[in-house]
């Protein structure tokens, strides 16, 4: 089975864990910047990080086969030091001609704060002034549906901005029909302690249909499961899905989305 990747922060996997997708049939990696695990001290931490995932990690992945794509941006969680995140923003702009940089991200609200919000204003409009794809992080558990919204409202200030090129990630059943329903695409993040299930991730294909919509497994440095994607697939095995079904899902939306970069290339 050949499949996407679409949201994974490989800088904190192992090889053995690129050698795992790769055997699951992994063709492509696509790595949004994020925390590092604890707040960054200066931009020129984020200027290190951005050179591993649009320097070092493509190489890494070559080893196993997979193409490696990445997202650039300050995340929400570092958001909170305004003077911190400017510092950041404007080191981005460097970045943006490297070869597998296909977007700005992945932005958004951590605990949907004024500062946090006022970063996010700016990230969207770099994407804008730069004509940039954009991969959105909505926050997890009770502040879901309130970040949501104001992310919604946030992107709809930017006209400009289409909706058909952003994703909106971690979607759940309260948060899939407003993304859907503004146009955005909506990403379903497969984690063993929060966020959906395979199976919860299933019915709400059931419910919303197959457009516009990715799985993926947000692997980072704490439990989480780089083999979720091909999990889910097994388990729409089980449910009777065919392969044209399931290769729509975790591979070609995830090709169509992120193939509106010209940068997209499977090789």
């Amino acid at each position: 089975m050949r499949y996407i990747e679409p949201h994974a922060h490989m800088v904190s996997r192992t090889t053995a864990d690129y050698e795992a997708l790769a055997l699951a049939g992994c063709k492509a990696v696509n790595e949004p910047a994020f925390w590092a695990g604890f707040d960054r001290a200066s931009a020129q931490g984020f200027y290190d990080y951005f050179r591993q995932i649009t320097e070092y990690e493509p190489k890494r992945a070559a080893k196993f086969c997979i193409r490696h794509f990445c997202w650039l941006c300050i995340n929400p969680k570092e958001a909170e030091d305004p003077g911190l995140a400017r510092e950041v923003l404007a080191l981005i702009p460097e970045f943006l001609a490297k070869p597998g940089v296909l977007g700005i991200g992945e932005i958004g609200l951590n605990k949907n704060s004024r500062n946090e919000l006022q970063i996010l204003e700016e990230h969207i409009q770099l994407a804008e002034d730069h004509g940039q794809l954009v991969l959105v992080h909505t926050p997890h558990l009770e502040d879901k549906l309130k970040g949501t919204k104001l992310i919604i409202d946030a992107l709809k200030n930017h006209p400009a901005i289409d909706p058909g090129r952003v994703i909106i990630d971690h979607v759940e059943e309260h948060t899939a029909p407003l993304v859907k329903d503004a146009g955005f695409w909506s990403g379903m993040t497969l984690y063993p302690e929060s966020k959906v299930t395979p199976n919860r991730a299933i019915d709400m294909l059931e419910m919303f249909g197959t457009d516009r919509v990715w799985m993926n497994s947000a692997c980072d440095w704490g439990v989480s499961d780089p083999l979720s994607v091909p999990k889910a697939a097994l388990e729409m095995r089980r449910r009777g899905y065919d392969d044209a079904f399931i290769d729509k899902v975790v591979f070609q939306n995830p090709a169509e989305f992120m193939g509106q970069s010209p940068k997209f290339d499977l090789g």
